[in-house]
């Protein structure tokens, strides 16, 4: 491949990748400029350094397998002037607690994420998934077939990184100790601790939404959730 030709297919990423507007796959990019993987990711790779060096307000990124034209963030005070800025996710404690649990064990139930928190999970897996940043994955193959969620495209671009390989590493101990910790500045005992994670069908403990209303208080004018962990429906803001 000569330079010419090396030039022109770099033109034709760049127009994909801009025209789309969102991560495109490298095996769409690989079937549309009749590449290898192999020799896309090189032009890819080539065309990030060429940003970087020509000191451009664009650059690519990757996210997992795809990449996606985006502008630099330090051009954001600029851009904000003359277009409508987004409205971001307003993140609470107890949402991004859930978010770390489904970014390190993904795909997870909901089940799952309870039996490891102690309390209900459901308000905020459901506004993790309103802002795009965790998605449902198929089912799991058990009783009951629940739900599977996983961390988005929109979770690595807001924490900037290209994929989930890239988080910290957390040992079980470490998660265990930031568990038990939390529980102990809820007012819970260790006892009560290893209850709760044995307990995994109880979903009567409380988990408070952004309007100060916790699930507890709504089961108590409502109707106690069953031993069989059935949820309430409803109940957001």
């Amino acid at each position: 491949m000569n330079e010419q030709d090396r030039s022109r297919l770099k033109a034709a990423v760049e127009a994909v990748l801009f025209t789309t507007g969102t991560a495109v796959a490298l095996k769409t990019l690989s079937q549309a400029l009749e590449l290898s993987e192999e020799e896309v990711i090189g032009l890819l790779q080539e065309m990030q350094e060429g940003y970087e060096q020509e000191d451009r307000g664009i650059r690519i990124i990757r996210l997992e397998d795809a990449y996606q034209l985006c502008t630099k963030a330090e051009f954001f005070d600029t851009l904000v002037r003359v277009a409508s800025q987004p409205q971001r996710p307003v993140l609470t404690e107890v949402m991004l607690e859930v978010l770390s649990i489904i970014a390190y064990r993904q795909p997870v139930t909901k089940g799952e994420i309870e039996r490891l928190r102690g309390v209900s999970s459901d308000y905020s897996v459901n506004r993790l998934v309103e802002y795009g940043l965790v998605e449902e994955a198929g089912r799991q193959n058990s009783p009951g077939r629940p739900i599977l969620f996983v961390t988005t495209e929109n979770f690595l671009r807001a924490f900037g990184i290209s994929s989930v390989s890239e988080l910290p590493v957390i040992s079980d101990d470490t998660v265990e100790r930031a568990m038990l910790q939390a529980f102990k500045e809820a007012g819970i005992t260790a006892d009560e601790f290893n209850a709760l994670k044995e307990n995994a069908g109880g979903t009567d403990a409380s988990e408070e939404d952004p309007e100060g209303v916790t699930r507890a208080e709504e089961d108590n004018e409502n109707s106690a959730l069953s031993d069989s962990g059935t949820e309430k429906e409803g109940t957001e803001e």
